[in-house]
């Protein structure tokens, strides 16, 4: 196992370079620039801001300034927010992101495993059609249309729960079942679909021959092999959690690392723009690498290739 977590951090190397290159490459052929978007600056500051940010020097040299400086781990200064650096406001927001992130994946589990293992234990009942109705329902409405219905109808209407914001207990409930419920409905119909197939193997009928109670073969016999597919949809899952909290932080007003993403798009902000894409492909392949070696765990016919 270790040879083998050791070969995927070392394939992450080309992968970034390869990912930090054309990001770099990219935002800068966007037209306008990071001191453009406001209001205009006379040549004479434009000249002095570009020249004190490096953007005066050949493309090539700033690529190079800037990968040597990456090799750090110093993602450099911030264009929009003077006296700042990428990697303090990386340190500020990273963890409200994660928060949200953990949360949405929680609700994800606690709603969507369940489910499913309901929708598979009473196949072809009324409990069943109903799982199944409400993953559909998760799975055809995107957050961008559910996040507004919550917060008109939970924080406007019936004033629950704060609708903007992350300072209290109440501000996280809207935006964590708005990420999460989405994912919750694909984890439920990959647990019903993976439970409904180990259900039919031969084991499981020489358990019920034993006279094995039905919850007793469902959580002791069935739901280890059924959970494989559930475990291989989380390395998307996660990744789709981090970048799905672009949106979500913007309707919500959450100051987290998808707003500050957002924000710096519009501003042209070369570096942060950079180091975020940079921060999340790392996440995202770490996250994957954990999958990987759970599967590995849950299934001991798979191996370490």
């Amino acid at each position: 196992m270790l040879r083998f977590v050791v070969r995927r951090l070392l394939q992450l190397i080309p992968v970034l370079f390869v990912i930090v290159t054309l990001t770099f490459f990219m935002v800068r052929f966007v037209p306008g620039g990071p001191f453009t978007a406001e209001k205009a600056v006379s040549p004479e500051i434009l000249k002095n801001l570009n020249a004190h940010y490096g953007l005066d020097q050949p493309l090539w040299r700033q690529y190079l300034s800037y990968l040597g400086h990456l090799v750090q781990g110093d993602f450099g200064p911030s264009f929009k927010f003077t006296n700042r650096t990428v990697n303090e406001i990386i340190a500020a927001k990273l963890p409200v992101s994660l928060e949200l992130g953990g949360l949405a994946l929680g609700v994800a589990l606690v709603v969507g495993l369940p489910l499913g293992i309901l929708a598979a234990a009473r196949r072809n009942t009324w409990l069943d059609y109903l799982c199944t109705a409400t993953g559909l329902i998760g799975i055809c409405v995107p957050t961008f249309v559910l996040g507004p219905i919550l917060a008109l109808v939970f924080g406007i209407y019936l004033r629950w729960f704060n609708v903007s914001g992350w300072e209290y207990a109440d501000d996280r409930v809207l935006p964590s079942l708005t990420l999460g419920f989405v994912y919750a409905a694909y984890l439920m119909r990959l647990t019903r679909g993976g439970l409904l197939e180990v259900l039919n193997l031969d084991f499981i009928r020489t358990a019920r021959a034993k006279g094995a109670s039905e919850v007793r073969i469902i959580f002791r016999h069935a739901l280890h092999g059924g959970l494989a597919p559930v475990v291989s949809f989380l390395g998307p899952a996660i990744a789709g959690i981090l970048t799905g909290s672009f949106i979500i932080e913007t309707i919500f007003q959450i100051p987290g690392l998808g707003r500050e993403f957002v924000t710096s798009a519009t501003n042209r902000d070369y570096t942060l723009v950079v180091g975020l894409v940079v921060l999340y492909a790392t996440l995202i392949v770490v996250m994957n690498l954990v999958v990987d070696v759970v599967q590995v765990w849950l299934n001991p016919k798979l191996r370490f290739e």
